[in-house]
């Protein structure tokens, strides 16, 4: 009898991070596929997702957020957002899941060496930007590329995932580290201040032209300002960039604003995928399946398939 490739591997739960409050709590979640023969088949490379799955519910998507390894460690950011992720928000340690993958391309970080990489997260998008920036900081890894630059946005400060983790790197001498909360949510509402205090305001009508004072590196504005604020240099770069649509389609247009090409920019897309391995036909656009020729992609590429949607 041939291998039912829609079977999960069991795991258990060894560690639960609740990363951001809210009407949308994000939780990370550590797991360890049970079989110790399977568990070096979970060797993931940066960009790849798994489907996880919450046993009597059903079984969703996500990013693998971790570093890839051998031990059949998988590590996912869950946003509580419809039943799969209310279930899994409702998970402890101990408890059991089930796991597929890893699936889909990744991002091509043994073609980059010798280049400036810039990563560029918003909100959850800061999950499959993780997998990559992880690995590209390694001390065996570092020197192998040029300036490191990561910028990365959310609504709120209580918002920011990987909180202790951005402490850390923002002591590190080797890259530069840039953050952002969303003007519209400062402390007295939505609109209600230009800026949250600690995180000053940025020139809003010429983000460009902003000055940005010795030693701040955190500012009140959406991501793509602050694109155009910091002006990352796009000669020999890569842009590495995932969060919601709307919001890459605005972070592209501002790197583009400052001399970026399209084929010098790498996203992830979010259609929704089922199989995850090229079988069902739901994430195609044209002849393109998403779980299997994706999720990563140049903007290129995706301006190349825009038709198809």
């Amino acid at each position: 009898m041939s291998e039912n490739i829609y079977k999960p591997h069991t795991a258990t739960i060894t560690d639960i991070q609740l990363e951001a409050g809210g009407a949308r709590p994000i939780r990370t979640i550590t797991m360890q596929v049970d079989d110790p023969e399977v568990r070096p088949t979970f060797f993931h490379k940066p960009g790849q997702f798994a489907l996880i799955s919450s046993f009597g519910t059903g079984e969703s998507v996500f990013a693998i957020a971790s570093l890839p390894n051998k031990d059949g460690i998988v590590q996912v950011s869950v946003m509580k957002v419809g039943n799969v992720t209310s279930k899994i928000h409702e998970l402890e340690i101990g408890d059991k899941v089930g796991v597929r993958g890893p699936y889909g391309n990744h991002f091509p970080l043994e073609e980059w060496e010798g280049k400036n990489i810039v990563f560029i997260g918003a909100g959850i998008g800061i999950s499959p930007v993780r997998s990559v920036y992880q690995v590209a900081l390694l001390p065996e890894e570092r020197k192998k590329f040029g300036n490191i630059t990561l910028i990365y946005g959310a609504r709120t400060p209580a918002d920011l995932a990987f909180k202790d983790e951005f402490k850390e790197l923002d002591t590190r001498d080797d890259m530069n580290l840039w953050l952002c909360i969303d003007w519209k949510f400062g402390p007295k509402g939505p609109t209600g201040e230009s800026s949250a205090e600690g995180w000053p305001a940025i020139n809003m009508a010429a983000p460009g032209e902003t000055v940005i004072p010795e030693g701040v590196n955190k500012f009140t504005c959406f991501v793509p300002q602050l694109v155009e604020v910091v002006k990352p240099d796009p000669e020999n770069s890569i842009v590495v960039t995932c969060g919601p649509p709307i919001a890459i389609k605005f972070i592209t247009q501002a790197l583009e604003k400052i001399g970026w090409k399209s084929d010098q920019i790498y996203t992830t897309l979010e259609n929704r995928m089922k199989c995850g391995i090229g079988k069902c036909g739901r994430c195609n656009i044209g002849d393109s399946y998403v779980c299997k020729h994706g999720p990563v992609y140049t903007h290129e590429q995706v301006k190349s398939l825009q038709n198809e949607f």
